[in-house]
């Protein structure tokens, strides 16, 4: 069974910082692309940042505020988050997705973690 559980989310002050954690089982790990997205209310999910055979992106509006990163050793990936702004508030999934075969004949898996709320206000 798989599952992706996030943990770290919570209520901050503007200009604090959290760190989100996921902690992934079911899946051979180090082979899955993981992500963050997040979801305001009445807004759609957008994708905050990537990370992927070392490489990371991220979303403009968090470029320079957040980093994501992962330990395949612990399963593990976690999304640091400085400098947070109200308009950061918002629920944040992990996402896990891998995609293999030929482009006409690919197997894609993909999960999703529950969702923490990160709540930012003064």
């Amino acid at each position: 069974q798989v599952q992706l559980v996030e943990s770290g989310g919570g209520l901050v002050q503007p200009g604090g910082s959290l760190r989100l954690s996921c902690a992934a089982s079911g899946i051979t790990f180090r082979t899955y692309a993981m992500s963050w997205y997040r979801q305001a209310p009445g807004r759609e999910r957008e994708l905050v940042a990537a990370i992927s055979s070392g490489t990371t992106n991220y979303v403009e509006s968090v470029k320079s505020r957040f980093t994501i990163s992962r330990d395949n050793a612990v399963i593990m990936v976690y999304l640091k988050m400085n400098s947070l702004k109200p308009e950061d508030t918002a629920v944040y999934y992990c996402y896990a997705i891998r995609v293999v075969g030929a482009p006409l004949n690919s197997e894609r898996s993909e999960y999703w973690g529950q969702g923490t709320q990160v709540t930012v206000t003064s």
